[in-house]
């Protein structure tokens, strides 16, 4: 009975002090985005703009400028027997290069995001799925910015 208590002991200080720290949450966004200059896909850099700028917290002691360069690509995934396109898969590739103002310290990112989607009988609709497609691929390259600015400035 005392061995298993042990053994139960041994292995619950084993697995449960890993060393892993809880990020404060409060510290994610110390940064302010002075300005966001941008070239390349125009909708694609306004909503990536507009979800970076909600990020970014006004009263942060860091100052960043961002240049933020994106490129769409649209290549044919899958055809069927009689040679016509039925999936296409688009890839969002963003550069994102930004500097501090205080400290001149310059860093770049360069974030790829991909995605598939279907083409239907309807031009409209595959329209409409390519639409969702870029949105989704969007907003999920914007997250990932988000995390690698907030990760590159707190870097120690």
């Amino acid at each position: 009975m005392n061995k298993i208590k042990l053994l139960l002991l041994v292995f619950l200080a084993l697995t449960l002090s890993c060393g892993f720290k809880v990020v404060d949450q409060s510290t994610v966004s110390n940064y302010e985005i002075a300005s966001i200059s941008t070239f390349g896909e125009k909708k694609i850099n306004y909503r990536l703009k507009r979800i970076l700028l909600s990020n970014s917290n006004e009263s942060a002691e860091k100052l960043i400028v961002v240049d933020l360069t994106t490129k769409k690509t649209r290549t044919i995934k899958e055809k069927n027997i009689k040679n016509e396109v039925t999936k296409y898969q688009i890839t969002i590739r963003s550069n994102v290069s930004f500097k501090e103002i205080n400290s001149n310290k310059s860093y770049e990112i360069i974030k790829t995001t991909l995605g598939e989607y279907n083409v239907t009988d309807k031009y409209s609709q595959t329209l409409t799925n390519e639409k969702k497609l870029v949105e989704l691929l969007t907003t999920s390259l914007a997250e990932d910015i988000s995390e690698s600015l907030s990760s590159e400035l707190n870097a120690i």
